[in-house]
């Protein structure tokens, strides 16, 4: 299945039915009076996060969603029916801006549900308009008529870990080891060409990583591709930076991902992060220690080291990790937690 993370649709609500002009005619009963129903309500556009998609590819083949609209009233006090719903399903981690980019609702837990558009509401028959100073009304409303707007999905993962480096850095190559991700894996740059979530067990408890693309100089301004995903590691409680130790000059590495993470965004500049040297088995000891002096003098922090191919040194880090995370945890999966517009907080209109 092909990886998408953002998609421009078009919805539209249904409209309400219009109510009825109807007096009852009935042999052998005079004055029968108004009769005439009220018209059906339009159907809303509905939002709903599941579990059972990772991507928005479904919205590239398809970018009208039109709910049903409601029927007129009719008469002998008939109401007209109700438009159907259109329930739009979307990833976990979705986000729902309008087309200024003001964000509408955030599709963060399994089952949260959120009323895009309301229908409109079906129009009175004259029934409605009955009083004792008027006993024939013969007036109806007309239905109200649905909301038409263009939205944008944006998704972004949901981890606890983010994992970032340069290109080859042996990102993938650790989501691999310690999970039952399968990203590709080869010796050449920017294999990874899509994000991936894995789950890493540690400790009777379960870690969720993202790999994104490699950075590198100017990746905020456009150039190579891990831009273009860097904000699915927004949400991580925790940012692994990895950095490959055969590298020539390991403190320029550092320096060009720690700088396009301040160029993107301050909530990704200002996450916990947590520095490794991958690749540890494949230089000297003498040259490991040196490294390690030169990166832990620039981070100003306690420098890891592992191999993800022996993986050697793993099983300290994810505990570090897991430490790290319980002290700062960022986000919840708690739905009491959502600021975003839920379940409760509907009818947004354009």
């Amino acid at each position: 299945m092909k990886f998408l993370d953002i998609a421009k649709i078009t919805i539209r609500s249904g409209d309400g039915g219009n109510g009825c002009v109807s007096f009852r005619r009935e042999r052998y009963i005079e004055f029968g009076g108004p009769d005439g129903g009220n018209g059906g309500n339009g159907g809303s556009v509905l939002l709903e996060a599941v579990d059972s998609l990772n991507t928005l590819i479904d919205f590239r083949y398809q970018q009208h969603f039109f709910a049903g609209n409601g029927s007129g009233g009719m008469g002998k006090q008939r109401s007209g029916r109700n438009g159907d719903d259109i329930t739009l399903k979307v990833p976990v981690g979705t986000e729902v801006l309008d087309e200024d980019n003001n964000i509408i609702a955030d599709m963060i837990a399994v089952g949260q549900k959120v009323t895009l558009l309301k229908g409109g509401n079906g129009g009175f028959g004259n029934l409605a308009f009955k009083s004792s100073t008027n006993r024939a009304p013969r007036k109806a409303n007309p239905g109200l008529n649905g909301i038409e707007a263009i939205i944008i999905f944006k998704l972004k993962l949901i981890a606890d870990i983010g994992l970032l480096g340069m290109p080859n850095a042996g990102k993938s190559t650790f989501l691999a080891s310690t999970s039952n991700a399968k990203p590709k894996i080869a010796d050449y740059p920017f294999t990874t060409l899509v994000p991936n979530l894995g789950v890493v067990k540690i400790d009777n408890s379960e870690l969720v990583i993202a790999d994104i693309p490699g950075l590198i100089k100017g990746a905020s301004s456009g150039k190579g591709i891990g831009d273009k995903f860097l904000s699915h590691i927004e949400r991580s409680s925790i940012l692994m930076h990895i950095i490959d130790c055969t590298s020539e000059n390991i403190v320029e590495d550092y320096k060009i991902v720690i700088n396009e993470l301040e160029l993107f965004s301050e909530i990704l500049s200002s996450k916990p992060k947590l520095t490794v040297l991958n690749k540890i088995d494949a230089i000297e000891s003498t040259d490991l220690k040196e490294k390690i002096e030169l990166l832990s003098k620039e981070s100003g922090s306690d420098i890891y080291c592992i191999s993800g191919i022996s993986k050697e040194g793993v099983s300290s880090v994810l505990r570090s990790l897991q430490k790290i995370i319980a002290k700062n945890k960022v986000f919840s999966h708690k739905k009491d937690s959502v600021t975003a517009i839920n379940a409760e907080k509907t009818g947004w209109e354009p």
